[in-house]
């Protein structure tokens, strides 16, 4: 997840024309402070008190998925902060990209949820360095209309790749969410100790899915466009997807209880090396995203997400957060497959491997 749209993935051949060409500033406000980031999180109720001290929002740019991104920035693009998720942060670092945080000045940083933090590799690198603020954070997991689809049917993952099911299901055209869930799939929930029998079940599962799949979503408005208009009935998504779809009086609903259990992500800011934005501003933006239980309360209501503030999410309905499965992080974080930083020869190994699944081989 690890965000509020999810973009195509891009093969490595074509990465890094596209990395010179693409990201376009497509929401400009401050100039003197850009970030690249997942398309919807230049919304500023996510950033409420950086615009009433700065008077407009930073500058935004956006880019589909993270390898994407990852392209890109080697490339040179020049940004601020960035909003990877945690199994791209490792990667990030080791290729030069990313320069420390200086904690002291983040407000709230004290405050972050002490479950999420723990988890292996997420923030921190060996020496105790920190290069990754945990923002956002949630689920991919499986979504169908209750009107069409009994649940009895979807009690386990494996109804993806359900015949019955053919023409029906989405999953999204990322590979880290699409080897989470085979990976959940066949019994798996520790990915990065996946072994090359393993990667073999989980791509000849994803094989049959395909089978099934009508589209692979690209983005947010893609998937919830499909299912809430009847094309789709199944769907692999994000948290996001279901809760805008139940928000507006659709049949659907977000099923956390399969038999295998569902994925979870961790989404957060870096700040890139070389910026050239106002470090003050820099500063000010991941303190007014992290230390603000309004923005919280807006993540959880409207998004369907968490907040890795734990003070942040104190402040919100405890109904509400137990509606949304945010009641219990330590308990939410057993039961689910953590997309952690995975090795970098078998994440090359699942890129390779989604395009020609996806290509009908």
């Amino acid at each position: 997840m690890t965000a509020l749209t999810a973009g195509r993935t891009i093969t490595l051949a074509l990465g890094a024309a596209l990395a010179a060409t693409v990201a376009i500033p497509a929401f400009a406000e401050d100039k003197e402070l850009t970030i690249f980031d997942w398309s919807g999180y230049e919304d500023p109720a996510f950033h409420p008190k950086y615009v009433e001290k700065y008077g407009d929002s930073p500058t935004f740019t956006f880019f589909g998925d993270e390898d994407e991104a990852f392209e890109k920035l080697r490339s040179g693009f020049k940004t601020d902060l960035a909003h990877p998720c945690s199994q791209s942060v490792v990667k990030w670092r080791d290729a030069g990209l990313l320069e420390p945080l200086d904690t002291s000045r983040i407000a709230g940083w004290n405050d972050l949820n002490p479950g999420i933090m723990a988890m292996k590799d997420l923030a921190t690198g060996p020496d105790g360095t920190v290069w990754f603020m945990p923002w956002d954070w949630g689920n991919t997991a499986l979504t169908f209309n209750t009107e069409k689809i009994d649940e009895k049917d979807v009690s386990s993952l494996k109804a993806f790749a359900d015949p019955k099911f053919k023409d029906r299901v989405s999953i999204g055209d990322n590979v880290d969410d699409a080897y989470a869930l085979a990976a959940l799939a066949i019994g798996l929930k520790d990915w990065t100790q996946m072994t090359d029998e393993q990667f073999r079940q989980a791509s000849d599962f994803l094989r049959e899915v395909h089978k099934n799949v009508r589209i692979y979503w690209a983005d947010n408005t893609e998937i919830v466009q499909a299912m809430g208009g009847g094309e789709v009935d199944l769907a692999w998504t994000w948290n996001d997807a279901g809760t805008q779809l139940a928000n507006e009086g659709k049949p659907f609903k977000i099923k956390r209880d399969t038999e295998e259990g569902l994925s979870t992500w961790v989404c957060g800011y870096v700040r890139v090396k070389g910026a050239e934005g106002n470090v003050d501003k820099l500063y000010d933006f991941l303190s007014a995203v992290n230390d603000d239980p309004e923005v919280a309360k807006y993540l959880v209501n409207d998004w369907g997400y968490g907040h890795a503030n734990a003070k942040a999410m104190g402040a919100v309905d405890p109904a509400v957060l137990e509606e949304k499965g945010y009641a219990d992080v330590q308990k939410f974080v057993d039961k689910t497959l953590f997309q952690s930083p995975l090795p970098a020869e078998l994440k090359l190994k699942m890129i390779a491997e989604f395009e020609k699944i996806k290509a009908g081989y």
